[in-house]
């Protein structure tokens, strides 16, 4: 009730134009329409495929040749307007509105598919944890468990080792920048499917890098469900 009163005195405004939202979201009609929802893609890495034929499987070149060890990756957009403005507002400029309504796209793109047994998002080391006084995969995490029915994990997965950003490197340097970068908490009773949460996908080196040390760490099935994937 109080939600609706405060909607009904400030209704929201649509963060990627301004207009007058609608449906109590942050997002009018005509940028909604817009949404570059993920169409056709690869199942274990979510890259954009041309529609597949029923026949075949939905896997491009590269995870046919060396499987990547997340059994299904989901993304709720491609990286594109208006992804590419909401996103780095969250990520770095504390908009956590923008991180709200990701979080509501992320509900809808995921509620048809199979619930896994828990959620764990990517976490931050500490140092950047301070310095940018959230984590924006649990931010995104925490309403989507909720909104799932989906047990959330996001203290079992930890970063004890600081990396440099990741958007500054190329492919290789991802991968050997987070070599060593995740751990799970000792004690932690990881259940068979789990799902790594993340705000955007690149070339996947970071949920490949966590989703190794799950399994390591006996976990029967990672997969990972991301806001958008670049394509």
């Amino acid at each position: 009730m109080r939600h609706d009163a405060i909607r009904l005195l400030w209704p929201g405004r649509c963060l990627a134009c301004a207009a007058p939202g609608e449906n109590g979201r942050d997002l009018c009609a005509a940028c909604r329409a817009a949404l570059p929802w993920h169409g056709p893609a690869c199942e274990r890495c979510a890259l954009p495929l041309p529609a597949p034929n029923p026949a075949e499987t939905a896997l491009c070149g590269t995870c046919l040749q060396r499987p990547p060890p997340l059994a299904q990756t989901h993304a709720a957009c491609t990286y594109r307007a208006p992804l590419d403005r909401l996103l780095p507002r969250f990520k770095f400029h504390h908009d956590l509105a923008a991180g709200r309504l990701l979080s509501q796209m992320m509900v809808e793109a995921f509620s048809p598919l199979s619930r896994p047994d828990a959620l764990i998002p990517i976490p931050l080391h500490r140092a950047r944890l301070r310095r940018r006084g959230y984590d924006q995969a649990l931010e995104l995490a925490r309403p989507l468990a909720d909104a799932l029915a989906i047990p959330l994990l996001d203290d079992a997965l930890l970063r004890p080792r600081a990396t440099a950003p990741q958007s500054r490197l190329d492919a290789a340097g991802r991968q050997r920048n987070l070599r060593g970068a995740f751990t799970v908490r000792p004690g932690a009773d990881l259940p068979a499917h789990v799902v790594l949460v993340d705000d955007v996908m690149t070339t996947g080196a970071t949920l490949h890098a966590a989703a190794i040390v799950l399994r390591r760490a006996g976990a029967a099935r990672v997969d990972a469900w991301v806001a958008a994937r670049v394509p």
